[in-house]
């Protein structure tokens, strides 16, 4: 089986910005991983994610919007994830399910236990070897965002503080709750100072294998 890592955090947390940084790195040590991202990794998701992100769907119900994450989310495991997987290759991701128990079930306070069950059947019960979260208060990753720091303002960053520091809340409670999975990086720090402790905590853990080179 193959390794799979994600990448999660806040918004204006710069976590796709490190995990790029840390395939270069990977891709620089002879591994060849794959780079994918939630929604969207297929063209059905990458339709979903048009849907979800719109801010012109400001009707849109919480139950609605994590079951069409959970729609997107089980094609990208069975399209994308699972078969790269099943040949020992390494694939790095842009938010997985771990973002639905955030937003949609912290962030909109949905019945996590039907929230978690959804999620299993969806991705198979598929569960990243490693998860990174970028880590930083609410008002500073926003102000990023405003600041034109990443993709254009979404439909899921205008909502209000409130709803964002639940979001914080719902992550810190998950790195908590599986600190063997979760790596908790200061996202205020500089570009190179959180690469720098995103390749050690990977490092530390020696999760590479020599069959998963060019793989």
């Amino acid at each position: 089986m193959g390794l799979f890592i994600t990448f999660e955090g806040p918004e204006g947390s710069g976590k796709t910005t490190q995990m790029h940084l840390l395939a270069q790195h990977l891709q620089a040590r002879g591994y060849a991983p794959l780079i994918t991202r939630e929604p969207g990794g297929t063209s059905i998701g990458d339709r979903v994610r048009a849907i979800l992100l719109d801010p012109v769907h400001e009707e849109m119900a919480p139950s609605t919007e994590f079951l069409l994450f959970s729609a997107a989310r089980a094609q990208h495991v069975r399209q994308v994830i699972a078969p790269h997987l099943a040949q020992d290759g390494i694939v790095l991701c842009d938010r997985f399910a771990d973002s639905s128990l955030a937003y949609q079930g912290y962030g909109y306070e949905l019945d996590l236990a039907a929230v978690l069950n959804i999620t299993a059947f969806a991705t198979d019960g598929l569960v990243p070897d490693l998860s990174f979260y970028l880590d930083l208060p609410v008002e500073v990753g926003l102000r990023r965002k405003v600041g034109g720091d990443g993709d254009d303002w979404n439909r899921m960053e205008q909502k209000g503080i409130d709803y964002h520091q639940r979001v914080r809340a719902g992550y810190l409670a998950m790195t908590a709750q599986d600190p063997t999975r979760w790596v908790v990086v200061d996202a205020t720090a500089t570009l190179s100072e959180i690469q720098a402790a995103i390749q050690r905590a990977f490092e530390e853990r020696g999760l590479l294998q020599a069959g998963r080179r060019n793989g």
